[in-house]
């Protein structure tokens, strides 16, 4: 019963617990095994992802966990071309999370289908962009998260979130144990989203060296970026860098005045030394491969322990 919150209410589902939409990492399987651990898989519908990408993981998602997932999808890219959510909304989610941008234009359309709209926030300000587009709840993504994400730490972040708004909250960013999703419930959250925590599982897709390049790396590990995005051709707006774990290339280029030419000659996807692994500064708390239920269910019976521990 500690961990009873209004998420686990409202979507029926067991445990308080998202797994994020890693563009290039949670694909189908590991959104399915999350959710059938209890939690909510959420589908990383990135800008360079297809229609067709997102009906056939859809599909495996399904097989595994059931109807219990989600779709998530950058919002700024939608301003261009919304393909992606209609090919979203077509699956019939029960959550779709738009973030990084305004989703009022979009907000509408998702609540016809009877789903519910999530976004993430990095500021005050976010909160103020989404409230006023009519989302049903948010995530407090604090810059310690793995990825595209802002430059405020998660626990002042989220104190400052829970004090300015009404609607129901969830915590990201350095969540990876028990301990973390006791700590956000405890200060109010209804929730907590975790991504950096799920990367060494083999459910996640992308490069194989990946996962052993997060489990040999240490909390410090890490490096907010954009040269990745300039490499890789990906135009984000330039107020959210990404995290990701410190290699040849960001040593070479992050803080360097450099082409996006150069950049993207330099950039090799394949190389563990010269490709990108976004990670959060939960990377010290990953030390093994692990099945992403067995990661979710572990955090979930750590943190109803230790809230149990302080109700007694």
């Amino acid at each position: 019963m500690a961990l009873e919150t209004w998420l686990t209410r409202t979507l029926g589902i067991e445990v308080p617990i998202f797994g994020a939409p890693m563009g290039g990492r949670a694909g189908g399987a590991l959104v399915g095994e999350v959710s059938k651990a209890g939690g909510l898989g959420l589908l990383g519908a990135a800008r360079y992802a297809t229609p067709e990408w997102v009906a056939k993981e859809t599909a495996v998602a399904r097989s595994i966990g059931g109807d219990a997932f989600g779709i998530g999808l950058m919002t700024w890219a939608l301003d261009d071309d919304d393909a992606l959510l209609d090919a979203a909304l077509a699956e019939n989610p029960p959550i779709v999370s738009l973030s990084f941008g305004d989703p009022a234009p979009y907000v509408e359309r998702v609540h016809a289908t009877g789903a519910l709209v999530v976004s993430q926030v990095n500021t005050i300000d976010d909160l103020r962009v989404v409230e006023a587009a009519g989302v049903d709840f948010v995530i407090a993504q604090g810059g310690e998260a793995g990825g595209h994400t802002g430059r405020i730490g998660t626990l002042p972040l989220l104190q400052e979130i829970l004090d300015a708004t009404a609607l129901p909250v969830l915590a990201a960013g350095g969540i990876a144990t028990g301990r973390g999703l006791a700590a956000v419930l405890a200060a109010g959250a209804e929730g907590a989203m975790i991504g950096t925590a799920l990367l060494a599982s083999p459910e996640t897709i992308g490069p194989e060296y990946a996962r052993g390049r997060l489990i040999a790396a240490g909390s410090a590990d890490t490096v907010y970026t954009s040269v990745f995005d300039q490499a890789r051709s990906q135009p984000w707006p330039a107020r959210w860098g990404g995290r990701a774990l410190s290699n040849a290339f960001t040593s070479r280029w992050h803080g360097v005045h450099a082409s996006d030419t150069e950049l993207a000659t330099a950039y090799d996807p394949a190389n563990p030394d010269l490709g990108v692994v976004y990670a959060g500064e939960a990377a010290g708390l990953v030390t093994s491969e692990r099945p992403a239920g067995v990661v979710v269910r572990q955090i979930a019976a750590d943190a109803e322990r230790l809230l149990h521990r302080f109700a007694e």
